[in-house]
Formats: C-alpha cells, structure tokens, sequence
C-alpha cells in the first residue's frame, strides 16, 4: 500500500475512533439534563441516609457544590440530579459504565484505584483502626491473634488488614461483610472481635449506635491515606471543574464551614457530636490543595 493510503486510513481509523469515543461527563449531562450521584448508605458522616432517608453528610454537601458549577458549565439550570446507592463493592464499576457520574462517599484515593478512575483533590485523611465491644480484651492490632476480624468488601482497609495479619503471623481470620452497617453488626452479635475500617467511620457508626457506650474504637492506626470524590479517568473538563469546586471552597472558608459542622457539631440522626479536629494532612492540603494517591 502506498504511503499516502496508509494515512488516509489512518486518519481515517481515528476519525472513526472519535466518532464513537465516549462523550465527557459534561456532555453526557447536558444532553441527557441528569446527572447522577452515587450515595452510600452507612458511610457516617461522608455520606450516608439521613431520618428522611435521603443522602446526607460531608461528602454529599461538598458534591452539590459541584453540581451547581455543572449547571453553570452546561447552561442547564433545568438540571436533574438523581442519586444512586452504591457498596464499596460496585462503586468503581457503576462509575466506569456510565450508571453513575460523581461518587460522594468515603474513597481511597489511591494509585491502584487510578488505573480505572480519577480523584479530586483529597478532603479528608484517616487510618485503620479497629471497632470493638467496651470491654473487651482487644485494645489493638496485636490482641487480634487467633481471633475474628471483619472488613467491608471491595476496600482497601481489607488489603491492609490482608497485609499486617501476615507480616505480623497473628493468624486472624478475616471475614467480609457487604457494608459498613453489616460490619458493626457482626461485632455486636459478637460473631466478630473487631471490625477494622477508616477511624472516622467508625466513630460515625459508633455515634449512630443504639448504644454508642457500647462501642469503642481503639488501635493506632495502621496508616493515613486520603479520600476524594471519584471521577470517570481521562475527563479532563469534569475533573477541573470538580477541582476547582474543591480548591473554591478551601479557598473561601465554606470547606471549614462544614467540616465544623459535620465533624464538630452534633449530627444526624441522633444528634451526636463526633469531636474530630481537623488532622494535620487535612489542615495541610487546605493550602497545598493535592490530589496525591496513597501508595
């Protein structure tokens, strides 16, 4: 084949990959005037169903943030907001096929992650730690040896623990549960000695207990790493504008606005108050403004 033919096809192959590229976030919601937030349903105070059932939270607040610069970017003030419920299981695939377009609860911004999905810049920064009966003989990772440990499938809190248990040979056993809230449970009912999670989720699910007393969270925790609001890879657009939504309210004073009121005041739904100063990284990337993975 001559030269010239070769790249005509080749122009030609790439007119047609573009042809059929999948559009950017904002695109795909200025034509079909919807864009969808996924929620998750126990991921207290990030995101999670509040006394009306409906999302709330840390994380919901800051996404709707985001969606009225989308409504700006896309001339549609008409634009429809749906809201999907999604597991730490599902979450990255129901990104990925376009089910939903933002996800607004507690994930890891980390490197393995990125290979599917993008992140914003981090909003917050927690460890591993461990939720427990009062009272009982587990105060930290090294009283887990021989004993039942549960994590929430499809997080990295899951390949931490994965990871210590056989650096350390304690010999625990691991189970999986299907959320947060089922996590807890198995501790309650006693059909686990711990449940090992990001700290401040603990302390969220602790504080909306029947019994928060009942509960402790003990440990140090076994590393920091960052979340962030999920993304669909290669939408540089979207990412900006979600960025810049972030970097805005860091910027203004309205992120420490609700930090206070998610983390410092009391909340729903039984108005407890879950005392968490904002961490060093936190207070750190409020000027940084980074969207660094963990490792």
């Amino acid at each position: 084949m001559k030269p010239l033919a070769v790249a005509a096809l080749t122009l030609a192959c790439l007119t047609c990959m573009n042809t059929h590229a999948e559009p950017g976030t904002l695109d795909k919601v200025k034509g079909s005037g919807t864009i969808t937030l996924a929620y998750r349903e126990s991921s207290i105070p990030f995101s999670y169903l509040g006394a009306d059932a409906k999302p709330t939270g840390f994380g919901w607040e800051i996404c709707a943030r985001v969606v009225e610069q989308v409504k700006k970017a896309t001339g549609r003030a008409d634009l429809q907001v749906a809201t999907q419920a999604v597991t730490s299981a599902n979450r990255i695939p129901l990104l990925m096929n376009g089910t939903i377009d933002i996800e607004c609860g507690s994930t890891t911004n980390n490197t393995a992650r990125a290979k599917q999905v993008a992140f914003s810049i981090n909003y917050f920064y927690t460890g591993t730690r461990l939720l427990v009966k009062a009272g009982s003989p587990v105060r930290g990772f090294a009283d887990l040896k021989g004993r039942k440990v549960v994590s929430t499938t499809g997080t990295t809190n899951v390949q931490v623990l994965r990871r210590f248990n056989v650096e350390r040979d304690l010999g625990f056993e691991l189970l999986g549960a299907k959320d947060h809230a089922e996590a807890a449970l198995l501790v309650q009912q006693d059909r686990a000695d711990a449940f090992g999670m990001d700290d401040i989720l603990l302390f969220g699910l602790r504080a909306s207990s029947q019994d928060p007393a009942a509960l402790a969270v003990v440990g140090e925790p076994l590393q920091v790493e960052p979340y962030a609001i999920m993304l669909r890879k290669d939408d540089p657009a979207f990412k900006k504008l979600v960025d810049d939504t972030v970097a805005g309210l860091m910027k203004n004073g309205e992120f420490e606005a609700l930090y206070k009121k998610w983390f410092l005041s009391p909340i729903p739904p039984r108005g407890i108050n879950l005392n968490a100063p904002m961490s060093t990284e936190l207070r750190d990337n409020l000027k940084q403004l980074s969207d660094k993975p963990a490792v």
